[in-house]
């Protein structure tokens, strides 16, 4: 979805630069009214459009916050999205405004993504629950590079939960405790070695650790080896086994979930700044890198490339040069 599209929907004119702003000032009214369409079309824009997704963040940032951010990670084929289905719909049920962003892999050669949480979670908008599948579009971390912006959006829509389900890359996936309230990591009993998993990242993240498919052979085991390898290390953790086929441990999930929730909100702030830190890193990290791209590829750039070729000067001095010119 473009500009234009979005300016036709809201009965725009696309002529003069303004239009951006126009265009948030109409559409925002919109999303704190309810209006899921809107919302939808604000998250497409906060993806594709670098200007759009400014001027939205300088809108509503300073009205979110509020949000508990509920990350369900874990390696591929453990059951995140089932789970998530019957955790979202439960927490609806249960008196929460639940949104769910679910993170599909990006294909590096097209840039297309599948989206197949759309269909594997299809059922939760008939309960409430707002569901956006999202592109990872090359980021790392097994979590998209727009999707704290996302979660502001949702928070900013009036959702006080957002579940946010990474790709299941492994152990880059420890990132999305960087924008997690609380972790979830979930784990199948045939997905490997059993300990093989303590040695990862996704040992140091977790909140709560779920052994789903807990019906299956080697469940009992491995929840086990987790109590064993992490929980009695890590006490504030928690591990249960589940089975979201038959709804197994669920109730004992939510009710883990409903006690962290205020104790979570309660060190939100300080947790929030670290969090704000890091990503304001990143941002101002792109912004170094675009104006570094832009000075290499420029004319004087090709000058002095010209002259450490023919062994006038040296690529250290060439590199000295050009940072200055970036005014850092």
């Amino acid at each position: 979805m473009n500009l234009l599209y979005l300016s036709r929907y809201l009965n725009l004119s696309v002529v003069g630069v303004c239009m951006p702003k126009e265009i948030v000032s109409r559409i925002l009214p919109k999303i704190k009214a309810g209006d899921r369409l809107s919302l939808g079309r604000a998250m497409t824009l906060m993806e594709e459009n670098a200007q759009m997704s400014r001027e939205l963040i300088k809108s509503i940032f300073r009205e979110t916050g509020k949000a508990i951010v509920i990350g369900v990670t874990g390696p591929g084929g453990a059951g995140k999205s089932t789970l998530i289905n019957e955790l979202a719909v439960r927490l609806q049920k249960g008196g929460h405004k639940v949104a769910v962003l679910a993170v599909d892999p990006t294909s590096h050669i097209t840039g297309g993504a599948f989206l197949g949480d759309r269909a594997r979670m299809s059922l939760l908008t008939d309960c409430g629950v707002y569901m956006r599948s999202i592109g990872s579009r090359g980021a790392t971390g097994a979590v998209s590079a727009s999707i704290r912006n996302m979660i502001r959006l949702a928070d900013y829509a009036g959702y006080d939960l957002v579940v946010v389900e990474s790709v299941g890359a492994g152990q880059t996936e420890v990132d999305i405790s960087k924008i997690a309230d609380i972790t979830a990591v979930v784990l199948n009993p045939k997905t490997g070695d059993q300990l093989q998993m303590v040695k990862a990242g996704l040992t140091e993240i977790g909140d709560i650790y779920v052994v789903n498919k807990g019906d299956l052979e080697g469940a009992s085991m491995l929840l086990s080896a987790v109590r064993d390898y992490i929980c009695d290390s890590k006490p504030e953790t928690f591990a249960l086994k589940t089975s979201a086929k038959t709804g197994t441990g669920i109730p004992a999930l939510i009710e883990r979930v409903e006690i962290l929730i205020p104790e979570k909100r309660a060190t939100k702030p300080a947790r929030e700044k670290e969090m704000l830190k890091s990503e304001l890193s990143g941002i101002l990290s792109t912004l170094v890198r675009s104006k570094v791209s832009s000075l290499v590829e420029g004319e004087e750039c090709a000058k002095m490339i010209e002259e450490m070729t023919a062994g006038k000067t040296d690529i250290v001095t060439v590199a000295e040069k050009i940072y200055s010119q970036t005014g850092l």
